[in-house]
């Protein structure tokens, strides 16, 4: 039998077991026009059926409609755009977790390149539920809407923060 001082420490005993690598990041190439990664990613969740040049195309055309129909707006498209994609990345968000047999809605911190892209996959799905007559004038008006602190992606917002203040009791839960 071991004594305490001959023992191993339990840190050593499963630092040694294998984990699965981490998939690399893949590097994202800046956009034509502005130079900005992430227009390339906001194009990336656009994008159907591998089409990005109808993607860029549309998106834009949508920054043409903003520029337009904000110009008393000193701000360029480019930083209407961001501040409206601001205005809606959720903070924290909440997740089921099973304890017990029961399921607790577990409010939970997003990671900063989820929150990035959580608010871009709103936007583009509340654009696409607009009415109106291309996707370049749904999604410039979901764009309008989101810098100005309304339409639905910000609605989307505002819920997921009182979903996650209403269960604020089940954060000691988080994992």
């Amino acid at each position: 039998m071991l004594k305490n001082k001959e023992r191993q420490p339990t840190q050593n005993l499963f630092s040694n077991k294998m984990r699965k690598a981490k998939p690399k990041k893949r590097v994202i190439l800046p956009d034509p026009v502005y130079h900005d990664q992430k227009v390339s990613k906001f194009v990336n969740h656009l994008m159907y059926d591998g089409k990005k040049s109808i993607s860029y195309e549309i998106f834009y055309h949508a920054l043409d409609i903003v520029k337009s129909k904000m110009a008393e707006e000193e701000k360029s498209s480019l930083e209407i755009w961001k501040t409206a994609l601001a205005n809606i990345t959720p903070q924290v968000e909440v997740k089921s977790r099973r304890i017990g047999g029961a399921t607790f809605q577990v409010p939970t911190e997003i990671r900063p390149d989820r929150k990035e892209s959580v608010s871009m996959k709103n936007m583009i799905a509340f654009a696409r539920k607009r009415g109106g007559k291309t996707m370049a004038e749904k999604l410039a008006a979901e764009i309008m809407d989101a810098f100005n602190n309304q339409g639905g992606a910000y609605k989307r917002k505002e819920d997921m923060h009182r979903m996650a203040e209403a269960n604020r009791a089940f954060a000691h839960f988080r994992f």
